[in-house]
């Protein structure tokens, strides 16, 4: 098993047994949902509560860096916490759910195969339209020049069939990036306009 599968494995298993609802995003899914890309890092949008960090650390056991007290600050802050495979040095940004759009990435999420990790276990895997989305904010958190992010935006469009135009619309207004999928639409080379 690859160091990225063997990883998001360990995850997904803790996460499972403690009972906390999950949905990988970031690079992992716009890869399995856009244009592949290589990726060091995992992304994953988590329904975990402060009562829940001790025994998400148990879970993952020695072999994680997971510190519950750091955890369970970040959780209160509202702000997304790391947790480090060690035997791959992988580190996990976990980004708590703590807003409706969070919210949607998980009702939404289907589970898939993520056909690169070279295995076949299937995991929750946040929608195009919402990854799209996840993109876009991040492309504008970052002013607007991650050439990385604008490249997965591109590859969703460029791949993606039948996306939810109306849903798309709706949370890129509520999200304040409605110009930014405006732009990225017109630059695709899709078929049919949003």
């Amino acid at each position: 098993m690859n160091p990225l599968a063997n990883t998001i494995s360990q995850l997904a298993s803790a996460l499972e047994r403690v009972g906390i609802p999950y949905v990988i995003g970031g690079s992992v899914a716009s890869s399995v949902r856009g244009i592949v890309r290589a990726t060091i890092d995992v992304d994953v949008v988590a329904h975990v509560g402060v009562d829940q960090t001790e025994a998400l650390a148990t879970a993952l056991g020695s072999e994680w860096y997971a510190n519950a007290d750091q955890m369970r600050e970040s959780i209160l802050a509202g702000r997304a916490f790391n947790i480090i495979y060690l035997p791959f040095v992988q580190k996990v940004d976990v980004f708590p759910a703590t807003d409706e759009f969070h919210r949607s990435q998980l009702k939404r999420a289907t589970k898939v195969a993520i056909p690169f990790l070279g295995d076949s276990a299937e995991y929750p895997v946040a929608s195009a339209e919402d990854i799209l989305l996840a993109k876009l904010q991040w492309y504008r958190m970052g002013s607007e020049v991650s050439e990385r992010q604008w490249t997965d935006i591109a590859g969703i469009l460029a791949v993606a069939p039948d996306l939810d135009a109306a849903y798309l619309r709706t949370w890129a207004a509520r999200l304040g990036v409605a110009d930014l999928l405006d732009k990225a639409v017109a630059a695709s080379t899709r078929d049919q306009p949003l």
